[in-house]
């Protein structure tokens, strides 16, 4: 067996002609080593896909998602993702300036009428080809933690549930973001993407999500295709095999 599969593999190519000596990824910076996924998963559906390699920006001008996932604060959107959606998409009347002047009003608006009311609320935002779905960040923070993300998402997905019309849907990870930051309450720093994927999956959350250009860096690292990630995982991090 070990030889017919060698011999298969001999006759696997990537690339035309010197392409694979010249696509060495040990010369790249910026790249990812990919595992197989786990191929006993029994509902395929029950999964977050992880986008490696894709970039939302350019999915979105080929539209293949009709809902974003993404955050939005009262001050300044400028830095952030849902400043540069906005602006891609010329069929909108919605505008940055626009877009961080709706989160303050309604924020004031909220401050008044639903005070005791819990954060993180989630603003929609109409851009005629694709619906935004922005967590907004709580009043007084410049930054979400891991339990706003995980209030925030439990009502993202009931907006999403028996909405057709709103799937396919993504997000963004919330990591590396320049505008709305993501910490983890007790330490302080920025939490794992693994606790991301955990924290969105069992809020219920099931479509795809772009990892954050920062994790490019770690190509020493297997990483896989999607979430919950095998089983084998735990496995070995509980010493076993």
């Amino acid at each position: 067996m070990g030889s017919t599969a060698n011999t298969a593999n001999d006759e696997i190519r990537l690339y035309d002609d010197d392409g694979e000596l010249l696509m060495s990824s040990e010369q790249a910076v910026d790249r990812v080593t990919l595992l197989p996924d786990d191929p006993k998963r029994e509902n395929p559906h029950e999964r977050i896909r992880i986008m490696w390699g894709e970039d939302l920006l350019r999915d979105l001008i080929a539209s293949r998602y009709r809902t974003v996932v993404c955050a939005v604060n009262t001050e300044d959107n400028s830095h952030g993702i849902i400043a540069q959606i906005v602006d891609l998409v010329t069929t909108s009347q919605w505008k940055p300036k626009a877009v961080t002047s709706f989160a303050k009003m309604f924020s004031e608006s909220v401050a008044v009428h639903a005070a005791d009311d819990r954060e993180p609320y989630i603003l929609k935002y109409d851009l005629d080809s694709v619906l935004l779905l922005a967590l907004l960040r709580p009043k007084g923070r410049d930054h979400f933690t891991v339990e706003d993300l995980s209030r925030g998402f439990k009502t993202v997905t009931k907006m999403l549930k028996g909405r057709r019309e709103r799937l396919p849907v993504a997000t963004v990870s919330f990591l590396g973001a320049h505008s709305n930051r993501l910490v983890d309450a007790k330490s302080g720093i920025e939490p794992s993407f693994e606790t991301v994927l955990r924290t969105m999956f069992e809020a219920g959350f099931r479509g795809d999500i772009y990892p954050s250009p920062g994790m490019w860096q770690f190509g020493h690292v297997g990483v896989f295709p999607s979430y919950p990630f095998p089983a084998g995982l735990d496995r070995m991090r509980a010493g076993g095999f």
